[in-house]
């Protein structure tokens, strides 16, 4: 089977976890042939260069979403007036309603325009000039003082719709991209968008040109993660530090293209039940809706989870990312009510990455909290609180970081699967986590939840399982056999083989004033059709061998 795998910001760049599961995927199916299609978000990620890539991914395509995209052509006016009229209804559809209000009018009028845009683009490129021309402005303008359109947009002013059309521009880049042919994903057997939103748009396009079938995995929604960026700094198109009608403008795009998306997919698979939720209220079908939980390496945790004795158990353990969303605040604070009850107790915070605005702040509060404590006038004081790193002296691997103790925290406010959780579990460390997300899919009853936001109960919870170490061994057990259930290399494979077969065996849409059967069956066996050996080339081609007769090649 030839897989087209479509990819934004990630693989075949990035080593990171985000990427990391797109190349265990590659190397877990090497009885099938796979095409990288990736959209790369900045000059530094290309410069850092790729990873290694196994042999049976036979063609790498890459496209820059950074990058000013001018093909140097421009619309006859013929082409202009098709753009205008495709322009036209993309923007009654971004404009008509709120947000989170879009009906199926403005979900019908979004699909026309999108649809009829990518059409002029495939025939006659000219997009980049196009969608930064006065008429996307005028038509932009128009949409915002409809009838119908939403408060924030009607008070959009010239320079809004300026920073709009430049986001637009780049949103709708995959529509100018020479991939919908054939080599290119009209020849593959099925798309696989590892995200949705842009990421997703090549696959609804190569089913629309050349009906290949769509798989869409999201283990983060980009609609939420959208929303969760708008009150951050970042470029045009993300919707981070811009004015509140570009926000709300972007906001609409990418509601409908999630709406557009969640319909026309032949099968989605979120990493987990809170992505289903998102997917299922923006309007995915159910019975198109597969969860498939993200996989981990558990030899990467065999040495720590098969030793329950490891660990300091007077010591908690935090592991993530230092920012924000993961509330060290409250975690800190919730440490100081520890420390009056239990003395003796430590917290070491292991980042992976940080904020660096934010890491100084917990570092100062930290400070404030726990004055540098000494045994006697001879020693040197030391603080409870220990910020490290993963890949330090201390901490070469994740694995060394859960090691450290045996009861790992997450006191998170944000959160979508929690992959850190997870690799705990695999340690067979007993958990005290805050319940956001996918937090309490994810443990299944084998740790301790607490409210968001709540201190005194975070404090609590560690207390009763730093007064109960066998029930914390009972916990860190039951963790880890769960994770080796459900969140493993192996099963995350395993799923995705049975779906690319599921998609495989519906076959590709037919397209219209296409003759049904008018391929043979073999046409869509996965693979690819050699010329036998015991065919020998002649001047016009191949020439059957005396004797044989109605040989099949």
């Amino acid at each position: 089977m030839r897989i087209g795998l479509l990819i934004e910001g990630g693989y075949p760049y990035a080593a990171a976890e985000a990427g990391l599961w797109c190349d265990r995927l590659v190397r877990g199916l090497p009885q099938h042939e796979f095409e990288l299609y990736a959209l790369s978000r900045s000059a530094e990620q290309e410069e850092r260069g790729r990873v290694p890539l196994p042999r049976h991914v036979t063609r790498v395509r890459t496209a820059p979403l950074w990058a000013p995209a001018d093909d140097g052509r421009t619309h006859a006016r013929r082409e202009r007036r098709h753009f205008a009229d495709g322009f036209r209804e993309l923007v009654r559809g971004i404009c008509g309603g709120g947000a989170a209000t879009a009906g199926p009018e403005s979900a019908e009028a979004f699909a026309a325009g999108l649809y009829g845009l990518a059409d002029l683009a495939r025939a006659h490129g000219g997009m980049y000039a196009a969608l930064r021309s006065e008429t996307a402005v005028r038509a932009l303008e128009a949409g915002c003082r409809a009838p119908g359109a939403g408060r924030a947009v009607r008070a959009a002013r010239v320079p809004d719709l300026l920073e709009f059309a430049d986001g637009l521009e780049r949103l709708l880049r995959p529509l100018s991209l020479d991939w919908y042919g054939d080599p290119g994903l009209g020849a593959v057997d099925v798309c696989h968008a590892a995200a949705g939103g842009v990421a997703a748009l090549p696959g609804l396009l190569a089913k629309r040109f050349c009906g290949v079938p769509l798989l869409v995995t999201e283990y983060g929604v980009q609609l939420r993660a959208h929303y969760l960026d708008q009150g951050s700094d970042g470029p045009s198109g993300t919707g981070g530090g811009a004015r509140p009608a570009v926000r709300a403008l972007l906001a609409a795009f990418h509601v409908r293209l999630a709406g557009e998306i969640y319909a026309r997919a032949d099968l989605l698979t979120p990493g987990n039940a809170h992505a289903r939720r998102w997917q299922e209220r923006c309007g995915a079908p159910r019975e198109r809706v597969r969860t498939v939980y993200p996989g981990m390496e558990a030899d990467r945790f065999a040495a720590v989870g098969e030793d329950p004795g490891c660990g300091d158990p007077d010591t908690l353990v935090w592991v993530g990312r230092v920012e924000p969303a993961k509330d060290l605040i409250a975690l800190l604070h919730a440490f100081a009510e520890i420390r009056r009850a239990a003395p003796r107790t430590r917290l070491r915070i292991f980042a992976t990455a940080a904020a660096p605005g934010y890491l100084a702040d917990c570092r100062s509060l930290a400070a404030q909290l726990f004055p540098d404590e000494a045994a006697d006038a001879r020693t040197v004081g030391e603080n409870p609180v220990a910020f490290e790193e993963v890949g330090g002296p201390e901490a070469p691997s994740a694995a060394d970081a859960y090691a450290a103790g045996r009861i790992v925290l997450l006191s998170s406010v944000i959160e979508g699967f929690p992959l850190t959780l997870a690799e705990a579990m695999l340690c067979g460390r007993a958990t005290v986590s805050t319940d956001v997300g996918a937090v309490c899919e994810v443990i299944g009853g084998t740790g301790l939840v607490v409210p968001p936001r709540n201190p005194r109960a975070l404090a609590d919870a560690c207390l009763a399982l730093l007064g109960d170490t066998e029930r914390a061994q009972r916990l860190g057990a039951a963790a880890r056999a769960r994770a080796l259930e459900l969140f493993t290399v192996e099963q995350n494979v395993e799923a995705f083989r049975e779906s690319y077969l599921r998609l495989l065996a519906k076959g590709s849409s037919r397209g219209e004033g296409e003759v049904p059967f008018g391929l043979p069956a073999e046409a869509r066996l996965p693979g690819h059709w050699t010329t036998p050996t015991w065919i020998a080339a002649g001047p016009d081609g191949p020439v059957e061998p005396a004797g044989v007769e109605g040989a099949a090649v």
